[in-house]
Parts: C-alpha cells; sequence; structure tokens
C-alpha cells in the first residue's frame, strides 16, 4: 500500500479552484436552467442573424497567410489545441491525473479564454461574409456547431458564477464546448488542409 506524498497532497489541493458543496436540497435548478437557456438563445440568435443576413464575401486577410481559408483554418486549430489544455488541466483539476501543477487553475482559465477569443475573427466572417448556410452537410453542421460553441461558452461562464450547482453541471456544460471545438475543428480546419493542402 501506497502512502500518499503530505506535500504532493497539500500542493495538488492548492492547485484547484474552490469548490462549493451541496447537498441534494440545497441544489437550485434555476441556477442551471437560466444560464442554458441564456446560452441556448444566445447560439439561436446567432444562427438567425446568420441565416437571415445577406452574405457579403467579404475576405479575411492577415500577413503570412495566402488566402481566408488559411487564415481561419490556423485561427480554428489553434482554439482546438488549446481547447484539449482545456481538457487536460480540467483533468488535473479533478484529479483525473495524477500530477501537481501549481498553475493549473491559470492556464485552465486563460488557455478558455484565448481559444474562445482566436474563434471571434472566425465567426464574425462565417456569419457577416457568409452566412448560416445549409446546402452541404458539413457546412450545415459546421454551421451549427459553430452556434452551439458560443452558446455553450456563454452558458459555461454564467453557471460558474452561481451557486448550488450540481456537480455534474459545468463539467456536462464543458464538455459540449469541448465537442463543439472538436466538431468545429473537424468542419473546417481538417477539411481545409486535406483538400486544400497543409501550408499557410
Amino acid at each position: 500500500m501506497t502512502v500518499p506524498d503530505p506535500e504532493v497532497t497539500r500542493a495538488r489541493a492548492a492547485a484547484r479552484p474552490p469548490q462549493q458543496v451541496v447537498s441534494p436540497a440545497g441544489i437550485s435548478w434555476a441556477a442551471v436552467v437560466v444560464p442554458v437557456a441564456v446560452g441556448a438563445a444566445v447560439a439561436v440568435v446567432l444562427g438567425v442573424y446568420g441565416r437571415l443576413h445577406p452574405p457579403t464575401g467579404l475576405s479575411l486577410a492577415l500577413p503570412w497567410f495566402t488566402g481566408t481559408l488559411y487564415v481561419k483554418a490556423w485561427l480554428t486549430t489553434l482554439a482546438f489545441v488549446l481547447s484539449l489544455v482545456q481538457i487536460a488541466t480540467a483533468m488535473v483539476l479533478d484529479g483525473r491525473i495524477d500530477i501537481v501543477l501549481p498553475r493549473v487553475p491559470a492556464v485552465h482559465r486563460w488557455s478558455g479564454r484565448i481559444a474562445v477569443l482566436l474563434t471571434v475573427p472566425v465567426a464574425v466572417h462565417c456569419l457577416y461574409a457568409l452566412g448560416f448556410r445549409v446546402d452541404e452537410p458539413r457546412v450545415l453542421v459546421h454551421s451549427l456547431v459553430g452556434c452551439l460553441l458560443y452558446g455553450a461558452f456563454v452558458a459555461k461562464m454564467l453557471l460558474l458564477v452561481r451557486r448550488g450547482l450540481p456537480r455534474w453541471a459545468i463539467p456536462a456544460v464543458g464538455g459540449v464546448l469541448f465537442t463543439a471545438f472538436v466538431a468545429m475543428w473537424l468542419t473546417s480546419s481538417l477539411w481545409v488542409f486535406t483538400t486544400a493542402g497543409f501550408h499557410l
């Protein structure tokens, strides 16, 4: 039988964010329903705007990139990599990965924030220049998960400041957010790299 190292245990506890222990009787379901409803509304509003707004066809150009497709593909890829960091650090904070890293909470917070920020130019271009398209299965799935991503992000941010949540609430919404990142990357960046080539 292995005896846990007291110093390792203290360091792991210090790395985890404080968690509120709530008994089943103390759970406030409104604290879950309202943020999720707001997030769903954000996703729907984005989709409706993208569908009703006439596409402008404007390009998104940045230095060193050969075109709009690659700007969006690489920004989405960076966001996808950071979403993997989110999952890894969440598992460390939850004790599922046995490693002591004191800066894990900060890495977890900022990797998520930067990942979403990286997708903003992509989302603005998709909604404003291309619109919510349904003409191809891949494009339809990409449009849906793009809206879902921002809805899940808003729901998670609102849940983080709520009290009386069931234990599964934030991990569940975080899982939806991560799934949206994966699906967005598969239906955009991976498609670009496998059809148009892997370069800038």
